[in-house]
């Protein structure tokens, strides 16, 4: 199947990111899917949508679970088959996978995939505690182990072996505010600078807060359909041509080196491989920066540059919007937000809007080739999709 189409997106909705008051994860999920149905007038889509597929990471937050059923009841498309998937911050990559894989399969020709959490209700305590449901319950939460103090140990873990500096860490917070501060749907709409980045509070040493992303509300959606029967809904569908994922040890304790996210490299390699492109013909990247640490670490995993080579691969300008390979054009989760089981489909969105021209101020000319890298718990899981515009 190399280089083939494996699926089409036809039209793709994102809810605004952030604190969304008096708003319940199905009315969040509702304000995506409208954008989805309206970008798309060819579509039907109680008739057309045959399958859903949703991703959250957790049903504590609302004490609702069953979210598959709930949502499918209220966007009116029972009788469909519909199930919510979790694979932590990995949640609606995952969908997304299983979405392509459904259409692949023959056994639909249209389906709807997506992720939703709502999470800034929710104190700081528990906020921390149902995040941390994604590591080691035993060996790292029962320790106290966030998730800010297990990349805090990856990011000293790189500092000391590749001589990273936390100057190239903030870098990669003030770039993906500064394309947080075009795109009107961030939870974080402002440019910060590198002197606020390193004066900013340490949160777990050597991260601070800028090195860190938001307790979000939000909620994304994508309309996938045979890459065949695509034109008749759209004349502009983004076409995924590679899909891989990969898993590692769920403790980080088990890892023979600190500085890799070996699941990141292995799902890059499958999707590449499928997709039959590498590194060097990617236009724009979306990569999980749930700390500025895991983009730096993509970076390589991805093989934009070499091993340890992420922190002065950051500074020398490729990853911004005019650069080799712009990389978190949104504003990636540190501006853009991070609703954990919304996050992988959100970043296929906006691939979305730059293959087809719609991503305003921060579009990125000619692009043609884009990637999207979803990360679950501390690279437990890993997700990685290929698109393009023409096959």
């Amino acid at each position: 199947m190399s280089g083939r189409a494996l699926a089409a997106i036809i039209s793709a909705g994102l809810s605004k990111f952030g604190k969304l008051e008096g708003l319940s994860s199905r009315e969040i999920f509702l304000s995506a899917a409208k954008e989805a149905f309206d970008r798309c007038p060819n579509l039907n889509p109680k008739k057309d949508i045959k399958s859903l597929f949703i991703g959250q990471m957790s049903e504590s937050s609302e004490h609702q679970g069953h979210t598959g059923a709930l949502i499918a009841d209220w966007l009116g498309l029972n009788p469909i088959p519909s199930v919510r998937l979790e694979s932590a911050c990995a949640s609606s990559g995952a969908a997304l996978r299983a979405g392509v894989q459904a259409i692949m399969s023959g056994l639909v020709e249209t389906v709807m995939v997506g992720g939703v959490e709502k999470m800034t209700h929710l104190s700081t305590f528990d906020a921390t505690e149902y995040l941390a449901l994604s590591s080691d319950n035993f060996l790292e939460q029962w320790h106290g182990f966030t998730f800010p103090a297990l990349f805090a140990l990856i990011a000293r873990a790189h500092m000391l072996k590749y001589k990273t500096r936390e100057e190239q860490l903030a870098a990669v917070a003030v770039k993906n505010h500064k394309n947080g501060s075009k795109n009107p749907k961030a939870h974080i709409q402002k440019e910060i600078t590198i002197e606020q980045a390193l004066n900013s509070r340490i949160i777990a040493s050597p991260l601070r807060l800028f090195d860190c992303s938001l307790i979000s509300d939000g909620a994304s959606c994508l309309i996938l359909t045979k890459p065949e029967v695509a034109k008749r809904y759209t004349d502009e569908p983004v076409y995924i041509v590679g899909t891989g994922q990969a898993s590692d040890t769920i403790g980080l304790y088990e890892r023979d080196d600190l500085t890799s996210l070996n699941s990141i490299a292995m799902a890059a390699r499958e999707a590449y491989r499928m997709a039959d492109v590498g590194p060097d013909d990617l236009d724009v990247a979306e990569v999980h920066d749930c700390f500025t640490i895991a983009e730096i670490i993509s970076y390589e995993m991805l093989g934009l540059c070499g091993k340890g080579e992420g922190g002065t691969f950051i500074e020398s300008g490729q990853t911004e919007m005019d650069g080799k390979i712009p990389v978190n054009t949104s504003g990636g989760l540190k501006s853009k937000g991070h609703p954990v089981g919304a996050t992988g489909t959100a970043q296929a969105y906006e691939i979305y809007l730059q293959l087809t021209g719609q991503a305003g101020k921060r579009q990125v000319e000619g692009a043609e080739i884009g990637l999207t890298q979803n990360l679950g718990g501390h690279g437990s899981t890993s997700i990685v999709h290929i698109f393009k515009r023409n096959i």
